[in-house]
């Protein structure tokens, strides 16, 4: 089975009911492409909860999510058209995911309790601190897409919301009904088989 791309993957339940008043995705892109600012409006009111979650996890800075979301719909604006996405939702939250990183990156922010994001890193790298850093990295792209190809799928969607949008064991516990000790003991799982994984490769 082929994995699913993670840019164009939900990080939360879409939303459902959608709330009243709510403009369609088809309707706000082409708000976009027509240049209208009320794009940006009907983006963060029906997309701005989405964003910020994901920029929290990251930032775990109420203040810089939110100039984090504003940025997303700025990038958004810039990149719509020539880019029309199928969906806006998985669009935005991709966007705001880098800008979160990025914004992380640039401010010198990595430290313990920046979030989830350092937390998510700090398993991932205790899990393959002691292999060789890898000489092709087209190589290693591919040996994880095998590795996310080769997990069931709710371990693969386990795996992804905590280490592609860096939900925390407890949001993963209640949205699976698992105890978090049970995710705990499965995330660990899947980091020593990727680690097995990945040094039968170098």
């Amino acid at each position: 089975m082929k994995p699913r791309d993670p840019e164009m993957s939900y990080p939360f339940p879409r939303p459902s009911p959608y709330e009243e008043n709510e403009m369609e995705d088809k309707d706000i892109i082409e708000l976009y492409i027509l240049r209208d600012e009320r794009a940006v409006k009907e983006s963060g009111k029906k997309y701005g909860r989405l964003c910020q979650g994901v920029a929290m996890r990251i930032l775990g800075n109420r203040e810089d999510a939110r100039e984090t979301e504003n940025d997303t719909y700025l990038r958004a604006w810039n990149t719509i058209p020539p880019t029309e996405p199928k969906s806006l939702g998985a669009y935005l939250a991709a966007i705001c995911r880098r800008l979160s990183i990025d914004r992380l990156r640039s401010e010198k922010r990595k430290k313990r309790g920046a979030g989830e994001y350092t937390a998510s890193l700090d398993e991932l790298d205790a899990a393959v601190s002691d292999l060789p850093d890898p000489a092709d990295a087209a190589a290693l792209k591919d040996a994880l897409k095998r590795f996310l190809a080769a997990l069931p799928e709710e371990s693969r969607d386990i795996f992804l919301k905590r280490y592609w949008w860096f939900l925390s064991v407890k949001e993963i516990a209640r949205r699976y009904d698992m105890s978090e000790s049970a995710v705990k003991m499965q995330l660990a799982r899947m980091r020593n088989k990727l680690r097995d994984d990945l040094k039968g490769e170098m």
